[in-house]
C-alpha cells in the first residue's frame, strides 16, 4: 500500500482514483455496484483538458535493447521492442569482412593458429563461432577473434572450410571454441567430440535451470547487458538454403554478432560456473554428453510402418465401438471430446454427483471423472475412451509424421528443458511412451531392430531409493540394500508391523508407494488420495515410515531448511536447482517449494548418474563393439541396438558400465533384457 501511494504520488495524483469507491463498502461490492464500477472503469475517459497536446508531445526515446531485455526478463513473449517508429540496430551497426574463397580461409586459419604460437604461449586463446546451417550442411560460418569479425561463406565448397574441418583445427591447436548450442552446430556432420569448446546455452542452463531459453538474446541480454535480438530474431525466421543470397547482409550481421557476444560471454559463464562450483560437472557429464546425443539422434530407431499403421487401425476400432456405447448410455449423441458438452451430460442429464460448475462449464478433468467411476459405468467408458483416442493422435497417427526415408524416427533430445538435470525428448516425445497399460505397451512392439540386429534395453532397478538411502545414511534401509531384500516388503513389514514372510500383496503395494511418495515428498493428503484411504490413515503410514527409517526424516527436513538458507536445493554431483517458491507469500507454493528441496537433490543425482553411464557406455561401444549403437535413454532406462552376435557383450558393458557410475554405499542395480523389437527388450 505504501508502495502504491508513493507511485500515485509521482504522478502528480493524491490517491488512487478509484480507492474512495472500493472502501465506501469494501466487503459488499457485488451486484449491481459491482457492475455499475466495471462500466465507469472500462469507459475511456474523453473530457480531459489536454491543452494543446499533440502526438508529437507523446513521442519518446526507448532503448529497445533494455527494453526487450526487460520483457523477457518478465517472460513477455508476445510483446517485441520493436514498437511505433523506434528502430533497432540494422547490419550497419556489426562490424564484419568476408572472406572468400579457400585462399581467404586458409589465411584466416593460418593467422589464428600463428597467433595461438605466439609469445606468451600459455596465453589462452578465445574465439566466438557461430553457424549458420539448412539441417543438412553450413551455409556460412562467422568467427570473431581479437582482430574483429570475419563471415565464411561455405556455399561454394562444401566440406572443406566448413566446421567440419576449420573449427576441428582450431580445437586441435588447443583454441577456446564458444559457441551456442554446440549440437544444433552440429548436426550435419559426423563429430563426436571438441576438447576446447564452450557451449554457452549449456552452461547457462546449469548457471540458471528455470531461464525459458538459452540463446543469445537471452545470454547476451543477461550477462552482457547487451541485445542479441538481430541474431537469433534474423536467423530463426529464415531459410538458409534459399534466402543466403537475397539477405547477406541481415544473415551476416547475426551471425557476427552472435560469435562475438559467444567470444565475449565465455570468460564471463566459466568463472560464474567455477563460482558455483559446477565446472566439474560442467566439463565432465553436461558438455561430453552433447555429442553422445548428437550420435544418438542421428542414429534414431526403426518403426514398423505395418505394424503402426494396423495398431491405429484396431484403435480406431475400439474407439468408435466405445463411443457408441457412450451415446447409448448417455441416451442421445454429443462430442464426448468437448468437456462442455461432457459437464451437461453427466451432470445434468445423468444427475451424477460432484458437479461443480465454473464460467467455462463443469470440470471433467481426469481427477473429477476418476472419483466418478463408481456412480455409473459410463464414466469408466468415457475414461477408456480419452485413452484410445489421446495413444491414436499421439502414436498411432502422430508417429508417422516423423518417420524418415530409411524408416527411422529420429527425435530430439535436450539438455537444457529441465529443471531437475533430466533429458527431455521432443519432435516427437519417445520417453512419453506410456508402459503402464498393455494397449501403451503393445506401441513399443512398432519399434524394431535393424536386421540382423537385437535392441539391448537396460534399466536401473529403484535408482532414486537407491540413491535416498545413500544420502541420508540411513543404517536400515542401506543394510536392506545390501541384504538385497524386497525393499517394498521390507518397509511394508517394518510399516505395517506384520511378519516379513506375511506381507500380502497389497501391504507390499501399499508400502511401495510410501516409498516412492516419500523421495518427492507426498503429502498426507496426496498418498491418501492415491491409495484410497483417508487422510488420518495416510498420515499414520508416513508417521510410521519415518519412525522405522528416522535418517530419512532428519535428511529431508535438513533438504528443506538449507534450501530455505541457499535458495537452491543441490545435487550429489553439485547440479543447483534455484527453488523461489521457499520465499512465495503463497501458502501453497511453498508447499510446493519444500517438495521440489526435498526430491530435486535425489531424482537430479539420479539424473547425473544416468548421464555419466551415457557416456561410459557409448565409450565402450565405440571402443570394443563399434557396430552397436545408443539409441534411446528413457528416464532410468537404456536402449542399445547391436548385432545379434554382439548381444552378450553389449549387455556386460551396460551393466559394468551403469552401475560403475556412481560409488554409493549402495549398489546400483541394473536388469538387462533383450529382443526383436522395444516390447520384448523391456
Amino acid at each position: 500500500q505504501k508502495e502504491l501511494a508513493a507511485s500515485w504520488k509521482d504522478i502528480g495524483i493524491a490517491r488512487s482514483p478509484i480507492a474512495k469507491l472500493v472502501k465506501e463498502d469494501e466487503n459488499e461490492l457485488v451486484g449491481k455496484k459491482a457492475a455499475f464500477l466495471s462500466k465507469q472503469l472500462a469507459t475511456i475517459k474523453r473530457d480531459i483538458d489536454l491543452k494543446g497536446l499533440t502526438l508529437d508531445d507523446l513521442l519518446v526515446n526507448i532503448d529497445t535493447d533494455r527494453l526487450q531485455f526487460i520483457f523477457d526478463e518478465l517472460g513477455i513473449k508476445s510483446i517485441k521492442a520493436d514498437i511505433g517508429t523506434v528502430k533497432e540496430k540494422t547490419s550497419s551497426d556489426i562490424v564484419y569482412d568476408i572472406v572468400e574463397g579457400i585462399t581467404g580461409v586458409e589465411e584466416l586459419a593460418a593467422r589464428i593458429l600463428n597467433k595461438r604460437g605466439m609469445p606468451p604461449k600459455e596465453a589462452e586463446t578465445v574465439i566466438g563461432a557461430a553457424v549458420l546451417s539448412d539441417g543438412k550442411e553450413t551455409v556460412a560460418i562467422a568467427i570473431s577473434d581479437d582482430d574483429g569479425c570475419h563471415i565464411i561463406e561455405c556455399g561454394g565448397f562444401i566440406g572443406n572450410p566448413c566446421i567440419s574441418d576449420l573449427l576441428i583445427r582450431f580445437d586441435d591447436a588447443g583454441i577456446n571454441i564458444s559457441i551456442f548450442d554446440i549440437k544444433s552446430c552440429i548436426k550435419p556432420y559426423e563429430i563426436t567430440g571438441f576438447i576446447n569448446a564452450f557451449d554457452v546455452s549449456l552452461a547457462g542452463y546449469l548457471i540458471d535451470p528455470l531461464e525459458n531459453s538459452y540463446g543469445c538474446r537471452e545470454m547476451a541480454g543477461k550477462y552482457l547487458e547487451k541485445s542479441g535480438a538481430e541474431a537469433r530474431e534474423i536467423i530463426g525466421k529464415v531459410n538458409p538454403e534459399k534466402v543466403w543470397e537475397n539477405q547477406k547482409n541481415e544473415l551476416a550481421a547475426a551471425l557476427a554478432f552472435e560469435s562475438i557476444c559467444a567470444r565475449e560471454l565465455f570468460p564471463v559463464m566459466r568463472k560464474k560456473l567455477e563460482e558455483k562450483e559446477m565446472l566439474d560437472l560442467y566439463y565432465h557429464i553436461e558438455l561430453p554428453l552433447v555429442y553422445t546425443l548428437n550420435g544418438m539422434e542421428k542414429a534414431g530407431i526403426l518403426v514398423e510402418k505395418e505394424q503402426l499403421k494396423s495398431f491405429g487401425e484396431s484403435l480406431k476400432v475400439d474407439i468408435d465401438h466405445l463411443e457408441k456405447e457412450i451415446w447409448h448410455d448417455a441416451g442421445e449423441e454429443f462430442n464426448i471430446n468437448s468437456p462442455k458438452q461432457l459437464g451437461t451430460i453427466l451432470f445434468e442429464k445423468l444427475r451424477l454427483p460432484g458437479g461443480k460448475k465454473t464460467k467455462s462449464g463443469y470440470s471433467t478433468s481426469a481427477d473429477v471423472l476418476e472419483k466418478l467411476k463408481i456412480e455409473d459405468p459410463i464414466v469408466e467408458k468415457i475414461l477408456e475412451y480419452r485413452q484410445l483416442t489421446k495413444l491414436n493422435s499421439t502414436y498411432a497417427e502422430g508417429l508417422f509424421d516423423y518417420i524418415g526415408e530409411d524408416g527411422r524416427i529420429r527425435t530430439t533430445f535436450n539438455q537444457t528443458v529441465t529443471a531437475t538435470g533430466r533429458l527431455s525428448s521432443t519432435e516427437p516425445n519417445l520417453q512419453n511412451i506410456p508402459i503402464r497399460t498393455s494397449l501403451g505397451r503393445e506401441i513399443r512392439k512398432v519399434f524394431v531392430a535393424s536386421p540382423g540386429c537385437v535392441f539391448v534395453d537396460a534399466d536401473y532397478s529403484q535408482i532414486e531409493l537407491r540413491i535416498l538411502a545413500a544420502m541420508s545414511g540411513d543404517e536400515k534401509l542401506i543394510d536392506a540394500y545390501r541384504n538385497s531384500e524386497d525393499i517394498h516388503r521390507a518397509t511394508a513389514s517394518a510399516v505395517f508391523h506384520v511378519p516379513f514372510d506375511e506381507v500380502t500383496s497389497e501391504l507390499r503395494s501399499r508400502a511401495k508407494a510410501v516409498n516412492f511418495g516419500i523421495v518427492y515428498g507426498i503429502s498426507s493428503f496426496g498418498l491418501g488420495e492415491g491409495l484410497k484411504i483417508s487422510k488420518k490413515e495416510a498420515e499414520k503410514y508416513i508417521s510410521d515410515y519415518f519412525e522405522t527409517y528416522p535418517k530419512i526424516k532428519k535428511f529431508l527436513n535438513d533438504l528443506v531448511s538449507s534450501a530455505k538458507e541457499k535458495g537452491y536445493a543441490i545435487t550429489a554431483f553439485k547440479r543447483r536447482r534455484p527453488i523461489p517458491e521457499l520465499t512465495s507469500t503463497n501458502f501453497m507454493q511453498r508447499q510446493f517449494g519444500e517438495r521440489i528441496a526435498m526430491n530435486s537433490p535425489v531424482q537430479g543425482t539420479a539424473a547425473d548418474i544416468i548421464k555419466t553411464a551415457m557416456l561410459r557406455v557409448d565409450a565402450r561401444l565405440r571402443s570394443e563393439c563399434p557396430t552397436a549403437r545408443l539409441l534411446l535413454q528413457v528416464h532410468d532406462e537404456l536402449l542399445v541396438e547391436a548385432r545379434a552376435e554382439d548381444e552378450e557383450q553389449v549387455k556386460n558393458i551396460l551393466i559394468e558400465e551403469m552401475q560403475g557410475a556412481a560409488d554409493l554405499p549402495v549398489k546400483l542395480e541394473v536388469s538387462v533384457e533383450s529382443g526383436m523389437n522395444w516390447f520384448e527388450a523391456h
